[in-house]
């Protein structure tokens, strides 16, 4: 099943001292630090008379209830119910259920199943490596996991959204080969044009080879990486948390090796980075909102959707408990960008 996936809950900065409320594939959690500084995830429910525990406060490494003062440790148990008397020997079989967590690379992880499916959570590549430059961005989009998904790794919607941010069309047919993997799928673009986009004219050499690779990672992750034979690299990885079966938070590492320019580059890389998400937050606002009101409706997918039926497979049948086969023989798809 898809809970037993680690995903990210909230970034390490937004949990402190308070509690944080988080809801991840429709379950509402509570986020705490215990005594030693470790994340904790618990269901957001307090046993005694259903209070959220977010809206209470952390005490001795245990989150107390607002209400009637109940503390619990990372393990869900009571640890401290104060109308009982002192005097009285043990404390009531009350607890609340608890969800693996971890921390790793600036993030909150959560995993709803109690075993999760990898060891660690995933990585973001090159982050914090000598020589390569990182930022982050969160967004909220008002779109599922799929479709997200689809939408970081899809090079025909950007020369429309992204319309001399990133890509503007120049009717140049590109050919994509697309390979199946044992944990996804990657396309890969060979002699794909560079120019006429504000991206392209500031942050990519002018001459010289460039490999471009999309890449779907199940369940839910998408890594885009440009490679330049002077040695520049940009890598955008986007994990998608599916807050329920209609929103997803999108937490994006963007790490990119530019000799000793990477934090001038920054300056301007991340601000336009901001503004061409914002474009895909917006555009599958508008999808989604005219998808509800044609429900009857599917979906039309034609070869040049190269990693869509890749994303599609792998997550409905790991969400039925199957287990996708793995590499299979790739194959070109040609495409006019």
């Amino acid at each position: 099943m898809l809970t037993n996936y680690w995903y990210i809950a909230c970034s390490s900065e937004d949990l402190r001292r308070k509690p944080r409320a988080a809801e991840v594939l429709s379950h509402n959690l509570v986020l705490f630090r215990t005594r030693d500084g470790s994340p904790a995830a618990l269901e957001d429910r307090c046993a005694h008379r259903g209070m959220p525990l977010a809206g209470g406060r952390v005490r001795d490494g245990s989150v107390e209830c607002p209400y009637h003062g109940w503390c619990y440790d990372g393990s869900g148990a009571a640890v401290r119910i104060p109308s009982i008397p002192e005097c009285q020997t043990g404390l009531p079989d009350a607890s609340v259920p608890a969800y693996p967590c971890t921390e790793q690379d600036g993030y909150i992880w959560v995993c709803l199943g109690p075993d999760p499916v990898q060891e660690k959570p995933p990585a973001f590549a090159h982050l914090g490596d000598p020589g390569w430059t990182t930022f982050r961005m969160y967004n909220r989009f008002e779109a599922p996991v799929e479709s997200c998904l689809e939408n970081f790794l899809d090079c025909p919607h950007a020369t429309v959204v992204h319309r001399h941010w990133f890509r503007t069309p120049t009717q140049r047919e590109v050919r994509c080969r697309v390979q199946a993997l044992d944990d996804g799928a990657v396309a890969e673009y060979f002699d794909e044009p560079r120019k006429k986009s504000l991206v392209w004219s500031l942050l990519t050499p002018s001459s010289g080879d460039m490999r471009h690779t999309d890449r779907f990672i199940a369940p839910s992750t998408s890594r885009v990486d440009y490679q330049f034979s002077d040695d520049k690299h940009y890598i955008v990885t986007s994990s998608c948390t599916a807050v329920n079966d209609k929103v997803t938070d999108v937490y994006t590492v963007i790490t990119f090796r530019y000799k000793f320019w990477g934090p001038l580059v920054r300056l301007y890389f991340e601000p336009m980075s901001h503004r061409i998400i914002a474009q895909d937050v917006e555009a599958l606002r508008q999808q989604h909102i005219n998808l509800a009101k044609h429900e009857e409706r599917g979906f039309r997918i034609i070869e040049q959707d190269v990693l869509l039926p890749h994303i599609r497979r792998w997550r409905r049948t790991l969400a039925t408990g199957g287990q996708p086969g793995g590499r299979a023989e790739a194959y070109d798809v040609k495409i006019v960008i």
